[in-house]
């Protein structure tokens, strides 16, 4: 199943294209496309469109890998989603980083 979703995120730096899927216990692979300036920030906006569906969203836990392809040109990433909490709970390097922390975090609890 593809969602797409597409919110690319101002302040000069381009956002890239990015596809993130996981499988769920039964097999089946869900993916979603939203633009994003880092792995971790896709990672982050893909989990709260697959929480705004609901369905998909059941089969994710903390050691849910996800899947992020960067196009173009077309790399791929791999993280467990306990990863990601870790690094979204955990104090940014800069103001910059603390901040986008902040907003990712506010992010996927709106959903």
């Amino acid at each position: 199943m593809i969602f797409a979703f597409c919110s690319p995120y101002n302040g000069g730096v381009s956002s890239a294209l990015c596809r993130v899927s996981f499988k769920d216990g039964a097999g089946i692979v869900h993916t979603v496309s939203v633009c994003a300036d880092s792995l971790y920030e896709a990672a982050v906006l893909a989990l709260a469109e697959f929480k705004k569906s609901g369905f998909a969203f059941a089969g994710v836990g903390t050691d849910t890998r996800l899947k992020v392809v960067v196009e173009p040109p077309t790399t791929a990433h791999e993280l467990t989603v306990g990863k990601l909490q870790t690094w979204l709970n955990s104090n940014g390097r800069s103001p910059r980083e603390q901040a986008r922390k902040v907003t990712l975090r506010q992010r996927l609890e709106q959903n």
